[in-house]
């Protein structure tokens, strides 16, 4: 009979303890003190999100179409944290109360967070920190700035009841195409931004998801590009924005583009999960399809990664706590 395999040993014990895991995760109350899979939306317009927003050539006015795909529909176990600090059922535009200085529209991270709650079934409650803001640049989110500090803030409070900071999803770069000198500059202040981050939220491998932009505001995009391609630091992935459709103003994601780029970010979240992919799925009569399979193995390695992520952070909390007792 033909065997599925995978890359590690699925006993009758471990398959029983997963399913119950799952299950408890699964079941558990949306909202409250439950214990959250948080994730740190930040950068500038195409994070904060333009798909849908049209130009009125009469009033002059930007507006959102309303329109809202299939995959970035709300569902109970995705919330926001919202601009008053509360958690609250996640909707389009995400970024509405965050960047109110200009029109929202559909953004990547309600795609993002389906896909996830689709690819992982025991990933349980996404909750979605929206922080991005259009039109900055780089050095108006370096540390000691209003961007900066409102970022930290909000990331504390959204793991204050319950819930651990899983990775930081990072969309910027158009505004620093315009001067060359902030072109050739990005990577040192951006690799600064990401460890400065990394220490005020007290956790120094927490992962990093960047977007290499699609477009600029200036002659400079390429090297921004390049700049962000050529980031060499541990727990980043870099999601490539480039060739993915873009508005009329060639500057801003369009709807069905933000919705491609919400999947690949989820699909780059799965890297920093341990272990590979299972392979060789073969076909036979088995208690478990293949699908079953590669979500459970999936949910596995999310719980797993989850659990050394929450373990990792208190131990480096404990020794920084203990040193500076000894100072």
């Amino acid at each position: 009979m033909p065997q599925i395999r995978t890359s590690f040993f699925l006993n009758p014990l471990l398959l029983t303890h997963a399913w119950l895991v799952l299950a408890a995760l699964i079941c558990s109350p949306v909202g409250g003190s439950q214990n959250k899979n948080i994730f740190i939306l930040a950068g500038q317009s195409n994070m904060a999100g333009r798909g849908g927003v049209v130009n009125n050539t009469r009033t002059g006015v930007n507006t959102w179409d309303g329109v809202v795909p299939m995959e970035c529909r709300p569902d109970p176990a995705i919330l926001r944290l919202n601009a008053e600090l509360q958690w609250v059922e996640a909707e389009e535009p995400l970024d509405q109360d965050i960047d109110v200085n200009k029109t929202c529209g559909i953004g990547p991270g309600m795609a993002f967070a389906n896909r996830m709650l689709q690819m992982v079934p025991g990933v349980g409650v996404v909750g979605l920190v929206p922080c991005a803001i259009g039109g900055t640049n780089i050095s108006q989110w370096a540390r000691g700035g209003w961007l900066y500090r409102q970022m930290v803030e909000r990331a504390r409070a959204a793991a204050q009841d319950g819930g651990t900071i899983q990775a930081v999803l990072w969309c910027q770069g158009e505004s620093d195409t315009v001067s060359k000198e902030d072109a050739d500059k990005y990577k040192g202040r951006l690799e600064k931004f990401f460890g400065d981050l990394r220490d005020d939220l007290e956790s120094p491998m927490l992962p990093i998801i960047q977007v290499a932009i699609a477009s600029g505001e200036g002659p400079y995009t390429e090297t921004v590009r390049q700049a962000q391609l050529g980031i060499d630091l541990l727990n980043i992935r870099i999601v490539d924005a480039k060739g993915l459709p873009l508005g009329p103003d060639n500057l801003h994601l369009t709807t069905s583009a933000q919705v491609q780029l919400g999947k690949m970010l989820a699909q780059a979240y799965l890297q920093f999960l341990p272990g590979p992919e299972p392979t060789d799925l073969a076909q036979g009569q088995n208690s478990l399809s293949n699908s079953d399979v590669l979500h459970l193995h999936r949910s596995i390695r999310f719980i797993l990664f989850t659990s050394l992520s929450s373990l990792f952070y208190l131990v480096s909390k404990h020794a920084t706590n203990s040193i500076l007792m000894l100072l």
